[in-house]
C-alpha cells in the first residue's frame, strides 16, 4: 500500500496543544482530512463511524490509553488491519516491546518534527516495513 495524503487520518490526544502541533505537522507532509479524539473511548466511536487510513494516538490519555485503543483496534475485525502509529514522551523499553507485541506499526517519541513524521508514516506503508531495522526514534 502506498502513501496516499488524502487519506483520513485520527489524531488521539487529550492536548489540545499537542493535537494542533500534529495537525500542522501531517499538514506540512501533505495531509488535509484529519479528525482528533481525546481519549481511546472517543477514537473507537469514530473509527466505527468513519474509516481511517492511520490513526495517530499518544499513550498516556485517559480513561482509555493509547495502548488500550491499540489492543481494542487489534482486536476489532473491522478496525484491526488500520494503521497504528503511537506516539510518546515515555522510552520505556517494556512500552515499546509492549506496543510492539499488541500489533503498534511504529513508535515515537515527542518531541519530533515532519520529517520524523513523514519517515515513520512511508514506513508504515512500505512493504518492508516489519524488517525495518530502524523501528523508532529516541
Amino acid at each position: 500500500m502506498a502513501l496516499n495524503p488524502s487519506m483520513s487520518v485520527l489524531i488521539v490526544e487529550d492536548y489540545d496543544t499537542t493535537v494542533q502541533i500534529l495537525r500542522s505537522l501531517l499538514r506540512q507532509i501533505g495531509f488535509t482530512d484529519i479528525d482528533d479524539a481525546v481519549d481511546g473511548t472517543v477514537a473507537l466511536e469514530k473509527m466505527h463511524q468513519k474509516r481511517y487510513g492511520l490513526v495517530i494516538s499518544d499513550w498516556h490519555i485517559q480513561p482509555m490509553t493509547g495502548y488500550d485503543l491499540l489492543l481494542n483496534v487489534r482486536s476489532d475485525p473491522e478496525l484491526g488491519a488500520t494503521p497504528f502509529i503511537m506516539v510518546t514522551t515515555d522510552s520505556k523499553i517494556a512500552n515499546v516491546v509492549a506496543a510492539r507485541s499488541a500489533g503498534v506499526s511504529h513508535y515515537i517519541l515527542k518531541p519530533f518534527n515532519a520529517q520524523t513524521l513523514k519517515a515513520k508514516i512511508e514506513g508504515v506503508f512500505a512493504k518492508d516495513h516489519e524488517t525495518s531495522s530502524i523501528w523508532f526514534v529516541p
